[in-house]
């Protein structure tokens, strides 16, 4: 308790950044932004593609050779952990050991190592780093219009477009097999995922830039997707799950995890998921931690809004907040919910602020340009999305000497997904090809598409080899599942 007090006072304390040193980093990256990307004619692009193809074939890709001793592998957890509050682990232990695929929504760091190790073509996008099927669903666009895409951004980082991919499609199986599905139906999801990709990431590269950027998948598109591909059971889950989220916004998370107490919005406790500030410090720190730290955050987090909206966000005050564990993987990171106001007792609106620590994909690539992570993510996430956030921002807090870095969004957004410990055969393959359709935008946009369009080819050569290739490491996944059980086991003997 004294600890975390006396961090929080270091933050208050140490306002006086070093500007200098700051705005020196800042122009380092605008410079290597007005740099810019090297143009290529779609010519020259699709001749590099091809040529990669004849270095590195396709069927190159499906090769994995399961070890079944990987005692190194889960080392890489507790490496992970050691920078994470050590109170919520064995939570994340928890949440982790449900399942093989919980285990690998949380094991993010083992794949990225594995993956390091892989052919790839050298041909760079923005990656998402983390881009398992769970991390797709729907949220509200600037225009609250309801669009399915990418929602989670904290290990994004330039990288190898077959990082993501693999990522994906292992996901893919790692689910049918948690379901129970038989070989043959996750051997149909993967392949008609990786067809997606492919034959997506072809139809972008006959379109022109700004039509590429534009495209999305909204409301309407996933239902008239639901209407020819689906099942009318499946289509019925697909309405409710879309008006679920239609009705998730500031207000229904208010109405969650909020309560009016003396006329103003006051956090629900419910340990250790969501802990307020009145339980985390004593009675006498508590207004100092409010006005010191988290009013003082919000104030410099809106700094790096754009003007109208820096505008918007100060019409709001922030009257309470707690500490609230996120996720699976992130169970562990400093992630804090705050309640705002835009009156007294009104006009509510809840932000997330969680930490951003270095990428997994960090280890093995290039730093980000950023030094600050909370920027990697939010730079990342909106060259990635197609429409994100409009109160996305970041901010560095000094702290015992060092820094963390956070990102800050809205808590709820019209958020919504599929419930894949519910989900059919048919609905995985929806799913899993809406999600590959996503990520081909993601790399579209953000690296040559031309190339990777011509690297792919129009054979089925490359389903063939993520079918392989995910097959295989959800048998790898598994044995690493065994092993990280049998530690977890002894330590808590």
């Amino acid at each position: 308790m004294s600890e975390q007090f006396k961090l929080i006072k270091q933050f208050i304390e140490q306002q006086d950044i070093n500007m200098e040193e700051v705005l020196s980093k800042r122009l380092e990256s605008v410079a290597m932004d007005v740099k810019g990307r090297e143009y290529m004619s779609k010519e020259e692009s699709v001749r590099q593609g091809q040529t990669l193809r004849e270095k590195i074939p396709l069927k190159s890709h499906g090769k994995w050779d399961v070890s079944k001793n990987r005692e190194q592998a889960i080392a890489l957890l507790g490496e992970q952990e050691a920078a994470r509050v050590q109170e919520l682990i064995p939570l994340r232990h928890e949440r982790m050991s449900v399942s093989p695929f919980t285990f690998y929504r949380g094991s993010a760091i083992i794949m990225a190592d594995d993956l390091a190790r892989t052919p790839d073509t050298g041909l760079t996008v923005q990656a998402v780093g983390d881009a398992h099927i769970a991390n797709f669903g729907l949220f509200h666009s600037p225009e609250r219009r309801l669009v399915f895409d990418i929602n989670d951004f904290d290990e994004t980082l330039p990288g190898p477009w077959e990082w993501d991919i693999k990522r994906l499609l292992a996901s893919v199986e790692i689910c049918g097999r948690d379901r129970g599905f038989s070989k043959k139906a996750r051997r149909q999801a993967v392949r008609r995922a990786a067809q997606s990709y492919r034959k997506t990431m072809r139809q972008f590269s006959d379109m022109g830039n700004l039509d590429v950027w534009y495209a999305h998948i909204d409301l309407d598109d996933l239902l008239t997707y639901a209407n020819e591909n689906l099942s009318e059971a499946n289509r019925k889950k697909i309405v409710k799950r879309t008006n679920k989220a239609l009705s998730k916004n500031s207000a229904s998370a208010v109405e969650k995890f909020a309560e009016i107490v003396d006329g103003h919005y006051r956090v629900k406790s419910d340990p250790p998921v969501i802990v307020p500030i009145r339980e985390l410090y004593p009675k006498t720190k508590r207004d100092e931690v409010m006005d010191g730290f988290v009013k003082r955050l919000v104030t410099h987090y809106r700094l790096t809004l754009p003007r109208e909206r820096r505008d918007l966000i100060c019409r709001y005050q922030p009257v309470d907040a707690a500490r609230k564990v996120v996720g699976v993987g992130s169970v562990g990171t400093k992630a804090w919910i705050v309640i705002m106001e835009g009156v007294p007792g009104g006009d509510p609106l809840v932000l997330q602020i969680k930490q951003a620590a270095e990428s997994v994909l960090e280890r093995h690539l290039p730093k980000s340009q950023f030094t600050e992570h909370g920027r990697r993510v939010v730079t990342g996430q909106k060259a990635i999305q197609t429409a994100g956030d409009i109160l996305l921002g970041w901010i560095r807090v000094p702290i015992d000497g060092g820094y963390d870095d956070y990102y800050v969004r809205q808590l709820w957004d019209g958020k919504g997904s599929a419930d894949l410990t519910k989900i059919t055969e048919e609905g995985l393959v929806g799913v899993a090809s809406l999600s590959a359709w996503t990520l081909a935008h993601a790399h579209a946009k953000t690296g040559d598409r031309h190339a990777i369009a011509a690297y792919l080819g129009e054979s089925d050569d490359f389903e063939k080899a993520m079918v392989k290739f995910a097959r295989a490491y959800a048998d790898q996944n598994e044995a690493d599942y065994n092993i990280f059980m049998k530690t977890i086991n002894q330590e808590n003997r």
